[in-house]
Formats: C-alpha cells, structure tokens, sequence
C-alpha cells in the first residue's frame, strides 16, 4: 500500500510540473501564432483567419490545462 501512495504522489507532483509546463508552453504558442495572424492578415486573410483560429484552440487547451492544475490542487489538500 505504501508504495502505491508514493507511485501515486510521484505521479502527482510530475503531473503539476507537466501541466504547468505546458499551460506556459501554450501560452507561449498562442502569442506567437497570434503575432503571425496579424502580419498575415494583409496578405491573406484566410492564412490569417486559420491562424486566429489555431490560436484560439490554445486559449481552450490553456483553459482545459487549468482546470487540470486546479483538480490536481483540490485532490492534494
């Protein structure tokens, strides 16, 4: 039993590191991608709309990974 506790919280703690890694790691993505719609946008606005809408997924996967970081702090205390 002991050792699945310390499997368990091992898995925990890695889990906050990942999903904080990538919650700024995304972030980072929609910013970038955000700045590239803006300088697409008077070449082609198709390029630019796709690129806003790929940019607009990573604002929901930055929302999902929050609630992930949150549930992981909740099942800690």
């Amino acid at each position: 039993m002991q050792k699945a506790l310390e499997v368990m919280s091992d898995t925990q703690d890695r889990l906050r590191v990942l999903v904080d890694y990538w919650t700024e790691h995304s972030r980072e993505h929609e910013q970038e991608i955000s700045e590239w719609a803006d300088r697409a946008s008077p070449r082609g606005e198709t390029v630019a709309q796709a690129l806003l809408e790929a940019a607009a997924r990573f604002a929901e996967a930055i929302s999902c990974l929050e609630r992930a970081r949150k549930a992981l702090k909740a099942e800690s205390t």
